[in-house]
């Protein structure tokens, strides 16, 4: 793994807490392989089918809102079965920003037709060009990298383009080299499709346009089963870098906000039924979507298990206090797909300042965001030793780190071995939406993919995590709270087992050497 790399953070908030992260996730790997389990073993052959079983999640009964003390059962098939067609729930936001609805057909020949749809503004409303993908999809193994996706490989077959205005044709020529623009854009008339690329032509103008179906590489199907009988099933498919250079050959190892299966999806979905309507060259028009008020105030926490780039797993909760402008993060993290397996915990908190509506993001807004103290929390013994062994004054109370017990970093001005460093502050953007239900749901931005930190307002992020849903308004005191957040239960089973390999020394000195040399 490179060093860069290193620096991504697991709960896609604070690039100064991501070295540690990934250090404890080292640790991770080798509890697991030192204990014979097959978590991480992975079929270099033909797999065989199977199923990853989850209850509902852990914090889900501190939950105030009905929706979400369901009883979900969760379960997630590798190989997963493809066919039949997925589309957006929402109006989506790539980096850059780009703004964008899917539908991507799966057949049982493993051919595929993919449709994205292209908009000027981030409600979908105003669309400037669609995108018509053709090609064939191989599954090739489960994921090495990623546990619980299954690794791909596509092959295009056909790209085709619609423009839908003389402005959007305008916007597209100022993009692409004259070569594209002579060939293609030269020709093009509104609402009539023309061929983009074939298996005869170069890909220069799909680079150009920042085009990649690089996403089909990493694969993830998850089926939420209800006790009322109902299903959902999400296709979960590999992340786009955040830096524009890089998209096109980036392979993924986290994901993008899942699509939707059209028969089995949530209600109500008017955007399902929009998109799923859709042609190339008669994209879906959203309807305008009352804004939210842009209120912090309260307790929001993970919907659903939310995976990183770079093998993390993890769930945030977040509490605001609007009238001293204060915030606290907790970001426990795991070792599988299904968050049931703990490994750490992270606690951050600070002071928040609210700035102007985004220019980028429509219905956004600008934060800027300091960190002032920040607490660990080790559930396997490995991490404990590692801790144990830092010098004193460079990682909280030298010696004192016990297994389930919270620490706090800030006397030491944060974790040397960990890469913590307080105190720290970065740019952000939020957005805040209602679901299909009205209620209220977080966007917080979106980490960069290599790692770096937001820590000046030309880095301050255009697309989004995961959204959080509002758990309760009323909890907005904060220093009451304590502890990782795991029951009892989780951290015995954390912590068996604690006989460890006797190569986790030689882990330890790689990865501090690694700390030295990586850049935040």
């Amino acid at each position: 793994m490179k060093c860069a790399e290193a620096g991504k953070m697991s709960n896609g908030r604070f690039s100064h807490l991501l070295r540690g992260a990934w250090l404890l996730w080292l640790w991770q790997v080798v509890f697991v392989a030192g204990t014979g389990s097959k978590l991480w073993e992975v079929p270099s052959a033909s797999f065989t089918s199977s199923s990853n079983l989850s209850k509902s999640l852990q914090w889900e009964s501190h939950c105030q809102y009905r929706h979400l003390q369901d009883r979900v059962r969760n379960t997630a098939d590798i190989p997963p079965r493809l066919d039949g067609t997925w589309v957006s729930t929402r109006c989506e936001v790539r980096p850059g920003p780009e703004f964008l609805t899917r539908s991507y057909t799966f057949h049982p020949t493993r051919h595929f037709q993919a449709l994205q749809h292209y908009y000027t503004n981030s409600g979908c409303e105003d669309p400037a060009y669609s995108l018509m993908i053709r090609g064939k999809l191989r599954l090739r193994r489960a994921s090495w990298i990623t546990h619980g996706g299954t690794e791909a490989e596509h092959h295009l077959s056909k790209v085709g383009i619609v423009v839908h205005s003389l402005a959007a044709k305008q916007r597209l020529a100022s993009r692409l080299p004259q070569s594209c623009v002579g060939i293609t854009l030269g020709r093009v008339v509104p609402g009539k499709p023309y061929e983009l690329y074939n298996t005869r032509a170069g890909r220069g103008c799909l680079a150009a346009l920042g085009f990649s179906m690089m996403e089909m590489d990493l694969i993830r199907v998850e089926t939420q089963h209800h006790n009322h009988g109902g299903k959902v099933q999400e296709l979960f498919l590999g992340d786009i870098h955040t830096d524009w250079t890089q998209r096109t050959h980036y392979r993924p190892t986290g994901y993008q906000q899942p699509l939707q299966n059209t028969l089995h999806h949530i209600h109500p979905c008017p955007t399902c039924a929009l998109v799923y309507r859709s042609t190339v060259q008669h994209p879906p028009v959203l309807p305008r979507i009352p804004a939210a008020p842009q209120s912090l105030a309260g307790r929001w926490v993970s919907q659903h298990c939310e995976t990183r780039p770079n093998v993390l797993f993890l769930t945030r909760d977040f509490t605001f206090d609007p009238d001293q402008h204060a915030w606290e993060g907790i970001y426990r993290h795991y070792s599988d797909p299904a968050c049931s397996q703990p490994t750490f915990a992270l606690r951050a908190s600070g002071h928040y300042a609210q700035g102007n509506p985004s220019a980028k993001v429509s219905g956004a807004t600008e934060f800027v965001f300091k960190v002032t103290q920040v607490s660990v929390t080790a559930i396997e013994e490995p991490i404990v030793k590692m801790l144990n062994g830092t010098r004193p004054g460079k990682c909280g109370r030298a010696g004192s780190w016990e297994v389930g017990v919270e620490q706090d970093l800030t006397p030491t001005d944060g974790c040397t071995v960990l890469g913590i460093k307080l105190p720290h502050k970065e740019y952000e953007l939020f957005k805040t939406e209602l679901n299909h239900r009205k209620h209220p749901l977080l966007l917080i931005g979106e980490r960069p993919t290599d790692g770096s930190s937001p820590d000046r307002p030309q880095r301050r992020p255009t697309s989004f995590q995961a959204p959080l849903v509002l758990c309760s308004e009323v909890e907005t005191h904060i220093s009451h709270r304590h502890g990782s957040g795991f029951n009892s239960k989780q951290v015995q089973l954390a912590a068996s087992g604690t006989e460890r390999l006797a190569h986790l020394v030689l882990l330890v000195l790689g990865s501090v050497l690694c700390s030295w040399i990586c850049v935040y």
